[in-house]
Formats: C-alpha cells, structure tokens, sequence
C-alpha cells in the first residue's frame, strides 16, 4: 500500500515497521511532528516530550541498551544540548538498534542559527544517513535500526527542512518485532566507561569505524547514476532532488550513507566522470573530504553555502559553471504594493502586557527560544539580547555581576524554563544574584505548535500527570521572592514588575495564562474604539497588537481579530475603547 506522507510522517512510519518500542524527543521545528505521528502507534511504541534533548538522549540510550529499539528526536540544535551523551554513548555502543533523528533548519525559517549536523557524525564517530525523500525518510530508518544493531552504534539520521516538510508517496511496509529479549546486562567493563575500560572502548570505536567505513561503499543507500560521463556530481539528500532537475543528463553519486566517507565508492565514481562537482547544503563537509583523497573538485567555488539550496540557486550555479551570466532572479510583482509585515505577537497573547509593562523602564531584557522572542520588533522593543534555549536566565545573572547599571530582567517561557532554565535560576539564587526572571507561562509550548511539557499536566500520550509548579522550583532552587500575575491585568502587572525591578535581590515572577491560540477562544468580549472619545494618543498601538488599525487618522480595531484580552481598553487614557456584543465593528 502507498500513501502520501511528510517527511516526519515517513520517519514515525519507519519507526513503527522496524519494531521501535521507545521513543522520546523536544519539539523544535522542523523535527515537531516525527512524535506527534508516532504517538499514533502508542499501543505498540512508549512515547514522550522530555524536559529537554539531552534527557530525551539518555532516556532512549538506557532502553537501546538494554535491548529495545529507539528513536529520539530534535532539531540540530537539540543535538548540542544531547553531545555530552552523543560523544560517551559512542564508546559503550548499544545493543537494541537506536536512530538519533535530527532535523537542520539551513535558511533559519524557524531556528537561531544554521548548523550542519554531519560534524556531530564524524566528531561522535558514527554513522550518518541522510533522505532525499519521504520514501527514503521512512526506509532510513529501518535501515538506521539494522546497521545500529549489526555494528552496536548509534546512528545519526539527518533531515532538512524541505524533507521534513515535503510530501509524496510512500510504500507502507509491516511491522517487524524485536527478537531480543528486553533487559540490561549486568557487565560493568561493557556499559561503564571509566578510564580503565573506557580505552578499551575507544580502540573499539576505532575498530568499528573500519568496519563501518568498508560497509558505507557497498551500503544500499549510496548509488551511481551513470549518464554523460563529462560532468559527476557528487551530492546526498534534499539537495540530490535539486541537482536532478538543474543537471538532468549528468552523472551523479547519490549518498545516503554519506558517513563514513564511502572512499572506495567516491573514487570509482570520481574515476569514471571528466569533471567532478560537489553539491551540499551548507558546509563543504563532503568537498573537502575528497579533496584530501588527492581527487581534484569543485564545489563551493560555485554553489553556496550559505542558506538552503534550491532549483533556482543551482540554476545560478550552472551558469556561473559554464561561463554564462546567471539570470537575475525576478522579484514578484506584488512584493513592491504590499506594506512590510514583520512577525508579530498574536492578538490577545498574555506576553504582550509584560513586554508593554517592561516599556515602561530603562531595563535590560535577556529574552529566550520561543513566541516572546518576537518581543523584539517595534513597538514593544523591549528584548536586547537573545543566545539558546536557558539563555535567558543565565544571561541575565551574567550581565548583572558584570555590573551593567541598567537593572537586568531576563525573559523564559514555561516549556524553556523546564528545558534549561532552572539550573540558570539556581546559579542566581547560589551567587547572590540581583536580576529579576519573569517566566512567561502560556500553559504549553507554543512556538513549536501547542505541545505539553512538564507543566500542562498532560503527557504526549495522552496521560492525565503532575503539573510542575515553576513557584516552588523557583522556592526550591532559593528564590525568595516569588510572585505570580495575570498577564491580562495591566495594573497588576505594571505594579509587580516595577516593584521587582527595584529590589536589591534576585525575584522570580511567574506571569501565567493560556495561550489563546490553543484555547481556541477569545480571551473576552471584542473591543470597539469610540471616535468621539477617542484623542489618537496612539497609546493603544504601542502594544502592537495586529488588531488594532493605526492606518488612519484614529486607530480602529478589526473585530475579526481582536481576542478581547482588554489591554487596550486598560491602557486608554480617554476611556474610548470599551467591549462590544459584535464580532466586529
């Protein structure tokens, strides 16, 4: 049977045909969704959202130990959060078959950050696979589960955005059980990597490498497509569809298995062409391997690497190749009549008054990974610095023993306190730190598409569980000045927040309320702005709320978006804004 699928759908796919029992992962985009379709074999797979990669790692590295097959999921800079357990989990090996699915983001649509996850393979020394397709998405990981358990490795499958994203037809296989019997054997010189054993581990990797190295020229998922022998290109996964279309006639090495280096393979392939080219999305990883096999290429003299490739950017590169003038790439017509549209803060987000609040103070923010980065943008302007996931506690404690005047207040949502910011929090308390933390609690993880955490009381699965309270953590960790607030109350908010700004130690204020998109209903009733009353301060813009209108002389509020959160009703200093029984005005 075949069916359309994304590439995460294949991937979840593969995962339940090669008999995976344990999953786990971070929702980070573009790798969101693996989960959220493998959830759909919870009768045969145990899944969860973990507080972070790097527990996600461990958790899935304990069970492939003991026997069971696993996946763990997240995008390519969860997999620096996960490196501490990577680089070990290389030594000990596994012995159930274990894929670590990670999706890079080249072109930064949704990540801080491009990153070529292919260093992290040869740098871990292990295996590295890398789709081209939906089909190859879900056969990957199959393949990933056989060759992590014939060579008792770990294994790295790496997407992109475009084959996490893209859909087309897969073939549907069965699914086949795990023969081994579930439990860890008890063997200290095999699992446990201090210096007496762990040399022994590393000579064993070596060891391993060699074997895996052979294995890469003759692996299935590397093949040559002979055509016109006067041009080869070498290329591996979205990129391969790419040089399909712009290079049609050529010869091409297609690498699925691009780790290790199938050297034996390249060197046939780069034999029988009279030019060779290398085309890769983001780093020179494979160019320069060759490079230093003596095989003379080309490669990032002609295609970028910077951002993701695309038909039309190989088109630029083939005429830059054969001499000619690249054409300029059109501009759309309509792009010049359309007013710039910056990302904004959703109607009715509780985030908003916090950032609005924060406005009113020369104050430094150290904001975080999530919705409220785009607390940045006019008008809120009130976001300075932004670094990872955590970063926003710990930078705050930074800038202030490094003895910045301004007062510092740092910025973490619910899903990225849990992930990494209660360890930044406990460093400020044990420091003697003075900085305030705010964590804006929306109830979910929203950026990445309403998923649980620690905090929702609720399991990907499904299971009613504990909801962590960030009060008492913050108690825990030695805040003593915890404060919580209602995000929609402006009053509260602007007194709590000026109040903790103010003190000479550190605070933790906790402003908590559902994200609106996920309640799917508004907050309260719609909002209308009364012409007569109103004196077009424009006090109600500065909160940059998409639906009021400040086009005209007088702003106006689009009914059709406001979600009656009545922050702009609080705000107005002429009384002209008030609720409404109409949807809109």
């Amino acid at each position: 049977m075949r069916k359309l699928l994304s590439g995460n759908e294949a991937i979840a796919r593969g995962a339940y045909e090669s008999g995976v029992t344990v999953a786990a992962g971070y929702p980070g985009t573009p790798s969101t969704e693996i989960l959220e379709n493998v959830v759909l074999y919870k009768n045969d797979i145990y899944c969860e959202w973990s507080p972070n990669e790097k527990v996600a790692f461990e958790v899935v590295a304990a069970a492939s130990c003991a026997g069971a097959r696993t996946i763990v999921t997240m995008k390519h800079v969860g997999l620096n959060v996960a490196a501490d357990p990577l680089m070990t989990l290389s030594y000990i090996g596994v012995e159930g078959g274990m894929v670590i699915i990670v999706a890079d983001d080249p072109g930064m649509h949704s990540s801080q950050n491009e990153q070529d996850t292919r260093h992290y393979a040869r740098f871990a020394k292990i295996p590295l696979l890398e789709p081209s397709s939906s089909q190859e998405a879900k056969d990957f990981v199959v393949l990933g589960i056989q060759v992590s358990e014939q060579y008792k490795t770990p294994v790295i499958l790496r997407t992109t955005t475009r084959v996490s994203h893209s859909r087309s037809l897969v073939e549907l296989q069965e699914r086949t059980a795990n023969p081994k019997t579930i439990g860890l054997e008890k063997n200290p010189p095999r699992f446990v990597p201090v210096p007496l054993w762990g040399r022994i581990m590393r000579r064993k990797v070596e060891e391993r490498m060699g074997q895996l190295k052979e294995a890469a020229s003759a692996s299935p998922a590397n093949r040559i497509e002979s055509r016109d022998r006067s041009l080869g290109i070498v290329t591996h996964s979205i990129a391969y569809q790419y040089v399909r279309e712009v290079w049609p006639e050529a010869s091409v090495l297609k690498l699925g298995m691009s780790y290790p280096f199938p050297d034996q393979l390249i060197r046939t392939f780069a034999a029988s062409v009279e030019k060779l080219l290398v085309v890769e999305e983001l780093d020179d990883f494979l160019e320069e391997h060759i490079r230093s096999l003596g095989i003379a290429c080309v490669g990032r003299d002609f295609v970028p690497g910077i951002g993701e490739l695309s038909v039309t950017t190989l088109q630029q590169s083939r005429a830059k190749m054969e001499g000619r003038e690249p054409d300029a790439i059109p501009a759309p017509k309509y792009a010049e009549e359309l007013p710039a549209r910056p990302p904004v803060l959703c109607p009715g987000c509780p985030h908003r008054s916090v950032f609005h609040a924060l406005g009113k103070h020369d104050v430094i923010v150290t904001g975080d990974i999530g919705c409220y980065s785009l607390g940045t943008f006019k008008p809120l302007n009130r976001l300075d610095i932004i670094l990872c996931m955590g970063g926003g506690v710990s930078m705050a404690h930074g800038l202030d023993k490094a003895g910045d005047p301004r007062t510092v207040v740092g910025i973490v949502g619910d899903s990225t306190f849990f992930h990494s910011g209660i360890t930044g929090l406990l460093d400020i308390a044990y420091n003697k730190g003075s900085s305030t933390i705010i964590v804006v609690d929306n109830r979910t993880t929203a950026m990445t598409g309403h998923q649980e955490n620690p905090g929702t009381g609720l399991t990907l699965m499904g299971e009613n569980t504990i909801a962590a309270s960030i009060e008492e953590i913050g108690r825990a960790c030695g805040i003593r000045r915890v404060r919580t607030i209602n995000p929609y109350d402006a009053e509260q908010t602007q007194k709590t927040i000026a109040e903790e700004i103010h003190v000479k130690e550190a605070s933790l204020i906790v402003s908590r309320a559902p994200c609106p998109l996920r309640e799917r209903k508004r907050v309260g009733p719609v909002r209308k702005i009364d012409p007569a009353k109103c004196k077009a301060c424009k006090a109600c813009l500065k909160l940059g709320c998409p639906a009021i209108d400040g086009g005209g002389a007088k702003p106006r509020i689009n009914g059709f978006l406001c979600n009656g959160c009545s922050l702009c009703e609080q705000i107005c200093p002429f009384d002209a804004i008030a609720a409404t029984e109409g949807d809109s005005e």
